[in-house]
């Protein structure tokens, strides 16, 4: 088998200290990554192919830009002489046992690596279909052979004596029987799986861990998109990069990818189908569109196809917690040699298979692409049958539906209601009405697995956290009760409204009147991260886009000139320090109003960051700029790039390995950072803060005038902007820095520049009665008296919260 490749992002490379890019982009390069890998597979659209992993060296491979690429008939015939012929085994004859879909995918990842495109497809299609016959089979000879007779297990209780328990002659009768039922139902599921699978049966056939992760994550379609791009075959490109990105919605790169797809005239809206929706999603979702439409008759076979493939899906889900790569995760976690005997390693086993079983429902209920289930998926499909039944007038099965929904939850009042009028409705009890019979064999099946793992709990040590709501408290057994609600009680509830913030977090915080606490770090998925509202008034707002766009008209002049952005050649990027906008100002090429309150802005921005982040430990302004991003006219389509690629701020961002490297070129005196929005009168720009891996988005922010997003600058806040795609975007941005010897010393000539005489001579007497000044930044409460004292105007006022 070839070995899988291992996770590779390209080399990083920095156009500008500061600036951390994943790769870089010369318009000639084909690929973003050279190889693929299973955590980011590469974008079809042209980036560089900067390095190989190494793994792209293992086992004699040559590169793939440099390997001449087969001919698309090498997936099906032998290659020309000359020609290398595709790596992997050959197209599966129709009528054949599936090949093994570790070797096939790890084949087409070979092919896709040398630029056999058309190949690729081949190997990583059949490693889809492969692994798809390979659950079939498991469902259909896991059904079939525990109906045959002979290889039934006992039902006795596991709380129970058996008949033959006592002493006497027939002990230990119940375990010969046991054992000889799994021999049976071994022997059964050896020779169907090698009907349906070919010799070796699904042992032949297992998966690892990493393979499974891969497939759960439609790795392979992100590569299909690839290929099918290189192939021309836009369509089903835009298919196969949808049916990913439904799975994995926060993949960057992939988002990038689609909104591409959908500006290309050549692709049919319709070729954005999810290729891998699972048959109850896609039942139940659109059983919920036509409820929604009033239009009951047509929703109830779609809601009850939903049911039913949702049973069947958990059918398929147990059949795999008995397979082989469960047993192989279970070797991997505890090595190959097991501690205890034989019963004790056929308990341990059978508790790790119930386990899985359990947590079946979960997965069938968690759409994909989501971390979570759907709470209470069987009973809320009930539900909506019921209902349904009512409103065509389907009595009895309506209350078939509603008595299965209390099965679950024999206390609900809303379906003891609805349960009483459709008995009043029909009139007359009908002998033979009750609950589903499929739910039925459902509930009580999944209370015997409920029992026996608790009793494995209780005497065996084992752990289970149940994924039910509705399990009855009986069938816990009484010494763990105590136990699981003391632990239920500490986990917090997800209902609870989230807590303010303590006042002593703020203390001796001064605010401006109007600044609100929007989002704090928890709210916005990570650490020391806040966004605060209303610093800046419409009118400041106003006062400073003027100072932006005069700088700009004024740049033949002064030497202040809009250019191509150092990170995307579809914007115009323009940059205005305080020292630069205070020459500017004292030459008349701009107003000195916006000057001086880029100024007092900075100094506000940077109070409050202190209050916030650093009450104890001043913070030094360590770089102020003014920021413009404009999109370029007429460059926009098409486009995939970011406004500003994801990195942190002091430190080199490496996503291969989550690590943040704090040297240089980063500017590692940094420690917090902030942005200050004017506008928002323009499409795109939203910063995103990002996972260590710069792909996985956990929190977005929109830019609006007065808002501030504040952060501290190390790898724990990777961050970037998307892509501007028409108009201007302007924010302040701010760098604060601990070390005094790294204050922004511009700041201070510019502040020394924009003086006033009258502002000069009134520092010289307070030099004079204060001789011993403290060189720390003057609390915000003397610098509102002075303000306040030397105009004779009440500024906005501040108060303490």
């Amino acid at each position: 088998m070839w070995p899988l490749p291992g996770l590779s992002l390209g080399r990083i490379s920095s156009p500008r200290p500061g600036s951390f890019l994943l790769s870089s982009s010369p318009p000639s390069s084909p690929s973003l990554l050279p190889f693929p890998s299973l955590s980011l597979p590469p974008s079809p659209f042209p980036v560089s192919p900067s390095r190989l992993p190494h793994s792209a060296s293992a086992a004699g491979r040559r590169p793939w830009h440099h390997a001449p690429a087969p001919p698309v008939a090498a997936a099906t015939a032998a290659a020309p002489a000359g020609v290398p012929r595709a790596p992997g085994p050959g197209p599966a004859v129709p009528g054949a046992p599936p090949q093994a879909p570790d070797l096939l995918y790890a084949d087409g990842l070979r092919a896709y690596a040398a630029g056999a495109w058309a190949p690729a497809v081949a190997l990583l299609r059949e490693a889809l279909r492969s692994r798809a016959a390979l659950g079939r089979a498991r469902r259909d000879c896991g059904a079939l052979c525990a109906a045959e007779p002979g290889a039934a297990l006992p039902a006795v209780p596991l709380d129970a004596p058996g008949p033959d328990s006592g002493p006497g002659r027939a002990q230990g009768a119940w375990e010969r029987l046991l054992l000889r039922a799994a021999l049976r139902r071994a022997e059964c599921l050896t020779q169907c799986g090698a009907r349906r699978l070919g010799p070796g049966g699904a042992a032949r056939l297992r998966l690892g861990g990493a393979l499974r992760d891969a497939f759960r994550r439609r790795e392979p379609y992100n590569y299909l998109q690839r290929a099918y791009y290189q192939l021309k075959k836009l369509d089903l490109a835009a298919a196969a990069a949808h049916t990913f990105f439904v799975a994995n919605p926060t993949h960057l790169q992939m988002r990038e990818d689609m909104a591409k797809y959908r500006r290309m005239s050549r692709v049919r809206p319709q070729s954005f189908r999810d290729l891998e929706t699972p048959p109850h999603w896609a039942a139940y979702d659109e059983g919920l569109e036509l409820l929604g439409r009033q239009e009951a008759g047509l929703a109830l076979p779609r809601l009850e196809e939903a049911l039913q493939e949702s049973l069947a899906q958990m059918e398929s889900c147990r059949a795999g917690c008995e397979g082989p790569e469960e047993q192989q995760s279970e070797e991997e976690e505890e090595g190959a040699g097991s501690q205890g005997g034989l019963y004790e390693i056929i308990a341990g086993h059978w508790i790790r298979v119930l386990q899985c079983r359990q947590h079946c429902v979960g997965d069938t209920a968690t759409r994909p692409g989501r971390s979570f289930p759907v709470p209470d998926f069987l009973p809320s499909l009930l539900r909506q049958l019921h209902k349904a039944h009512a409103q065509v007038g389907n009595l009895s099965q309506a209350m078939e539906n509603v008595l299965s929904v209390l099965l679950f939850y024999p206390e609900d009042e809303a379906a003891k209601k609805a349960l009483n009028e459709y008995q009043t409705q029909l009139g007359e009890p009908r002998p033979g009405l009750g609950p589903r019979e499929d739910i039925q064999r459902f509930i009580l099946r999944s209370l015997g697995e409920k029992r026996q793992l608790y009793y494995a709990m209780e005497h065996l040590g084992a752990s289970f956290k149940d994924p039910d709501p509705w399990t009855p408290a009986a069938v816990i057994p009484e010494a763990l009760r105590e136990k699981l609600r003391e632990d239920q009680e500490k986990r917090p509830w997800d209902h609870e409204p989230p807590q303010p913030k303590p006042l002593t977090h703020w203390k001796d915080v001064l605010l401006l009147e109007g600044v609100t606490l929007t989002h704090d770090s928890r709210q916005l998925n990570g650490s020391e991260r806040v966004v605060l509202d209303g610093l800046l008034t419409p009118a400041e707002c106003g006062v400073l886009l003027q100072l932006a766009k005069d700088a700009t008209e004024a740049g033949a002049r002064s030497g202040y000139r809009g250019r191509r952005s150092p990170h995307s050649p579809h914007e115009r990027f323009e940059g205005l320090t305080v020292l630069k906008a205070a020459q500017l100002a004292h030459t008349g090429a701009v107003g000195s109003q916006g000057a001086k309150l880029l100024l007092e802005v900075s100094e506000r921005v940077r109070t409050l960051t202190q209050a916030y982040f650093s009450p104890e430990r001043p913070l030094h302004l360590s770089f102020t700029q003014l920021v413009c991003r404009s999109a370029i006219e007429g460059e926009q389509d098409q486009r995939m790039d970011l406004s500003h690629p994801v990195h942190a701020d002091n430190c080199v961002l490496d996503p291969d390995t989550g690590e943040c490297w704090r040297e240089p070129p980063a500017y590692t005196y940094r420690d917090y950072s902030g942005l200050l929005y004017l506008n928002d009168d323009f499409h795109g720009g939203d910063l995103f803060f990002t996972e260590p891996n710069a792909l996985t988005v956990t929190a977005q922010v929109r830019p609006r005038c007065g808002r501030l997003v504040a952060f501290s600058s190390g790898g724990e806040n990777p961050h970037g902007v998307w892509a501007v795609t028409r108009g201007r975007r302007c924010a302040l941005a701010l760098w604060h820095t601990w070390a005094p010897e790294h204050r922004e010393q511009e700041w201070t000539e510019a502040k020394e520049l924009l003086k006033e005489p009258e502002e000069e001579e009134e520092e010289e007497e307070e030099e004079e009665e204060m001789p011993s000044r403290d060189p720390s930044p003057e609390p915000p409460s003397r610098r509102l008296q002075r303000v306040q004292d030397k105009t004779g105007k009440l500024p906005r006022v501040r108060e303490e919260l």
